[in-house]
């Protein structure tokens, strides 16, 4: 697996937009064959931060998603909202993992 966090700060103003806009991409995500999980998550503490928390099944899903109609409509949409730009830090999954455990 392959898995990105996301990190969106958001301007106070489009917090409620940003989420509905992102609940509607990751919805569409969920249906590429492959992206294995697509959340997406509030800071309690500062709602104006989110992370997206995209889990891919190969080195090129992320590529494939960022080709989707849904991922261009969502980034063109969200681009202003941003108090900065958004950042993202990549994983391999450790465990679970294929070893049987």
């Amino acid at each position: 697996m392959h898995i990105v966090h996301v990190h969106v700060h958001v301007k106070p103003e489009f917090i409620e937009a940003f989420r509905l806009a992102s609940i509607e991409n990751a919805h569409s995500s969920v249906q590429e064959s492959g992206i294995a999980r697509f959340d997406v998550i509030q800071q309690t503490d500062d709602p104006t931060r989110f992370i997206l928390v995209e889990v891919y099944r190969t080195p090129d899903d992320p590529a494939r998603h960022k080709q989707t109609a849904h991922y261009t409509r969502w980034r063109d949409r969200v681009v202003e909202m941003m108090a900065e730009p958004r950042t993202a830090v990549k994983f391999t999954n450790v465990y679970p993992e294929d070893s049987g455990w």
